[in-house]
């Protein structure tokens, strides 16, 4: 039985350590908090969308950030002042733009064939995540942005989603509580929400049953690799472990990295290069602690796009809002003037909801310049990357996990049978 370690234990490491352990690997995973999914798998926006597969790398969106800059309270914030890593990263951003037709498409692909697996998973696994499959609901507030979003649509619809435009009318139809007055949307009926922090914790639960070892309070800082092609995952803390060996082999088959925004550090470590930078994001999660805030709260997904804020309904009690992306370093610190548009939006569209208890949080997505995740083998033998998958994680995660299990298999099949050196 081959022997894999994972770096990281959010959403994007624990679908690996599910794919791989029922591939017949022994997988131990790697984290440097005490418990699963506390980094960028705490607290997003809640949905599972493909109807928000739409790369970044489009000439409309540089126009957008450009007028942007001056705003701190902008969906999009660059801090312009320099850092090789955010001016590399921007390069090859901007690189990416003939791509994007092609990027938007591959990501759909992904996205629908993560959405199966992720409810297979959950549904085999008895997970409870607060999944609403009520779908998404696009807004648009104007003429000009609507077309803008048709466009998208073709493309998104010629990728095999099916998603539809509504009129004003119809928008208040498919979710009574939102206030306000469009120009028109579109409904993907077939995208869903749900909490990833509950989905991940969840699934390690379910790794923790079929025999993946955890190693927790666990900050990985370096590995060496032996004259077999054994490696040895170096580390430092205090490892809070739960249900693992007595007997411990800390020598492995193979690594990968699915580390999120460290992703970059580790894959220089190991000889390769993977541009991943962290694109901040906020969210806040609104108590729904009166019946009246309950009842006024929305059920079915929304995304504004011209604040390019999204909603989930987790529960009865719980409504999350999200949005803005940052790009200004690893600074994961909470500033009240990114937190301010998500309650002013909240009260605006939905003003019998309460605000009096709101729980802000700040994330880091994982972008690649291409907005694609990094699948495959590195440079090393035995060294795998499942990571930067940006905005999409969870969207994508199920399929990746799939994908990243099947190259190893393979590769493994190939290793057992050559002769002993």
């Amino acid at each position: 039985m081959k022997r894999i370690a994972i770096i990281g234990a959010g959403v994007t490491g624990v679908t690996t350590a599910y794919a791989l352990t029922h591939r017949g690997f022994d997988v131990t995973v790697f984290d440097r908090h005490r418990y699963a999914a506390m980094e960028t798998s705490f607290a997003n926006g809640g949905q599972l969308s493909v109807s928000n597969a739409e790369v970044w790398n489009h000439v409309a969106t540089l126009a957008k950030a450009l007028r942007w800059m001056l705003r701190r309270d902008a969906p999009l914030l660059l801090n312009p002042v320099p850092g090789w890593h955010k001016y590399t990263w921007i390069y090859e951003f901007l690189r990416q733009i003939p791509n994007y037709r092609a990027n938007t498409i591959e990501t759909v692909r992904l996205a629908l064939q993560a959405r199966q697996h992720l409810f297979s998973i959950a549904e085999k696994e008895g997970i409870n995540f607060d999944l609403e499959r009520r779908g998404i609901l696009h807004i648009y507030h104007d003429r000009k942005g609507f077309e803008a979003a048709a466009a998208v649509n073709s493309l998104l619809r010629e990728a095999g989603l099916e998603r539809h435009a509504v009129a004003e009318n119809e928008i208040h139809s498919i979710e009574p509580a939102l206030q306000g007055s469009y120009y028109g949307g579109f409904f993907t009926p077939s995208d869903s929400t749900g909490d990833i922090h509950k989905f991940t914790r969840g699934l390690t639960a379910a790794c923790k049953r079929l025999g993946v070892t955890f190693h927790f309070d666990t900050s990985v800082t370096s590995f060496s690799r032996d004259d077999s092609g054994l490696f040895t995952v170096i580390a430092e803390g205090h490892p809070h472990d739960v249900d693992s060996r007595d007997t411990y082999d800390p020598r492995f088959d193979a690594v990968v990295i699915c580390a999120g925004v460290m992703s970059r550090q580790f894959a220089a470590i190991l000889g390769d290069y993977i541009n991943v930078y962290p694109v901040k994001g906020y969210s806040i999660t609104v108590c729904l602690d009166e019946e009246d805030s309950r009842n006024a709260a929305p059920w079915v997904s929304l995304l504004d796009d011209s604040a390019k804020i999204v909603t989930s309904r987790l529960g009865k009690d719980r409504f999350r809002v999200a949005g803005t992306a940052e790009i200004n370093g690893y600074s994961r610190d909470i500033r009240a003037d990114r937190i301010a548009p998500l309650v002013d939006w909240t009260r605006r569209h939905f003003p019998r909801v309460a605000t009096s208890r709101v729980i802000p949080w700040a994330g880091l997505r994982p972008m690649l310049p291409s907005m694609l995740p990094r699948v495959g083998k590195g440079k090393l033998p035995g060294v795998f990357y499942n990571t930067g998958h940006g905005h999409l994680g969870w969207t994508l995660s199920a399929a990746t996990a799939e994908t990243i299990a099947d190259v190893i298999a393979r590769s493994s099949a190939v290793t057992a049978h050559l002769p002993p050196a």
